[in-house]
Order: C-alpha cells, then sequence, then structure tokens
C-alpha cells in the first residue's frame, strides 16, 4: 500500500499560522462563506495560489505563505487540495462551478 514520505516541516510557526487558516477556512461552519467568497473573487477553488494571494484565507496568509520554503509551501498546498476535497457532495454541488476545471 502506498503511503506519502514524511518531509519534516522547516519553520514550523509560520506553516502551522497557514495550516489554521486552511483548517479554519474549510471548517463545518465557515467552509460555506469560504466557497462564497472564492466564488466572488471569480477564482477556481484548485487555484491555491490566487486564493492566498488574494487574501481569502485571511488577511495574514499571503505574507505567512510568502516566508514558507518550497518543501513547506508544496505540503501547505497539498493540505488545501486535501481540504477542498472533504467539502461536503451538497456545497461541491451548490459551488460546482468552483470545482470545474473549465
Amino acid at each position: 500500500m502506498y503511503e506519502q514520505a514524511r518531509i519534516p516541516v522547516v519553520d514550523e510557526k509560520v506553516f502551522d499560522q497557514v495550516r489554521h487558516a486552511i483548517e479554519s477556512a474549510f471548517a463545518e461552519a465557515t467552509v460555506q462563506a469560504f466557497l462564497a467568497s472564492v466564488e466572488g473573487a471569480r477564482l477556481r477553488i484548485r487555484d491555491f495560489e490566487q486564493v492566498v494571494q488574494r487574501g481569502l484565507l485571511g488577511s495574514d496568509a499571503p505574507g505567512a505563505y510568502g516566508r514558507l520554503n518550497d518543501s513547506d509551501r508544496g505540503q501547505i498546498r497539498e493540505l488545501y487540495l486535501h481540504s477542498l476535497e472533504q467539502v461536503p457532495l451538497r456545497l461541491r454541488q451548490k459551488y460546482l462551478k468552483l470545482y470545474s476545471y473549465y
């Protein structure tokens, strides 16, 4: 069975700040508002770089994400992409345009 390799986080404090922003955005109580904000910005949900740079994950997220090294950024992107696939099906259907590729 495939198991993803564990890559150590270099800057845990900044990594945790961005991780918390992602977890907050995808929390059950806030995910619908987050999806609506992505829709309002006319972005695709999988376009993580634009989502974070526009401040949709919070005003501190762009700066914190920018301070991460490449491996930490990669892990954050993986967490984000995993989180967006965990959104309940009813919301994914409601915001279907966000999830489409084109």
